[in-house]
Order: C-alpha cells, then structure tokens, then sequence
C-alpha cells in the first residue's frame, strides 16, 4: 500500500484528507437503515410516481411508518401476516432529515416514522420478502 509523505503534499491538501477521513467515519458512525414493508402495487405505485405517501394505514395514520431491523420481523406477522409478494425497502435515517421522528409506539419501543413523502430516491435497496412456510425470509445481510 502506497502512503503519501506528508511533506509532500500542500498542508492543506493533507489537513484536508484527514478532516474528510473524520466526516465519512462520523458519517459512518450515525447512518443507520430502517425499513419499510410495502405490498407489490405499492411498491410499484412508489417506483411509478417517484413518492408515495405509503400504504393506506400510512395516509390514515400522517406518516410513513419504518421499522428497525430489530422490529420488522414482528411488523410482518403482526401487519402481513400470511400475505405474500411483499417487498422490503431500506433507508438511511441520515438521508431524511428532519421530517424522520422516532415515536413511542408497541411495547414501549421507539419507532421511525416518516413525517413527509417517502421519494424513491430514499431508498438505498429493496428486495423480495417471501412468505415460506408461513414465516416471511428477511435478507441475512439486513443491518
């Protein structure tokens, strides 16, 4: 591995890469996904329009509800139970401002919810949920 000598580069430039260096670990340090659970024709409406105000308990309720991934395995049995075709978004809580709260809901438990449009530009990743045997299969590499 090739290492620059300081001396050689202009004191800023090196300041410079040491600053962005401590931005991106911080960065790093305080990005954290949550998730979203939508039914096909939602997802498609979201991919279609470009923003959705999310699914119909959503609009009723004034904001995109998320979960962590500690939560959405119990957000599918208890809201999706048995229902298959769903598809699972990730977000990155630092890509949503101020408009993302995190409320008191089930069980005492702090819950992200969306206080604006959900932009398919949010979205980090999305892929299947399949319902096998029952029990919906989260990615092994959900974080």
């Amino acid at each position: 591995m090739l290492h620059a000598d300081p001396s050689s580069v202009t004191p800023f430039t090196w300041a410079q890469a040491r600053t962005l260096d401590r931005i991106a670990k911080d960065r790093h340090l305080q990005t954290m996904l949550i998730y979203k659970i939508f039914r096909s024709p939602e997802w498609d409406a979201l991919v279609a329009d470009g923003s959705t105000l999310g699914a119909p308990i959503d609009v009723d309720d004034g904001f995109v509800h998320f979960s962590t991934a500690e939560q959405a395995a119990e957000t599918a049995a208890k809201h999706f139970a048995g229902v298959d075709g769903l598809v699972l978004l990730a977000v990155e809580t630092d890509s949503l401002g101020d408009a993302l709260k995190w409320e008191t809901s089930r069980g005492g438990a702090l819950f992200p919810h969306l206080y604006r449009p959900l932009r398919i530009d949010d979205v980090s990743w999305h892929k299947p949920l399949p319902l096998v045997d029952g029990a919906h299969q989260f990615p092994e590499d959900m974080v």
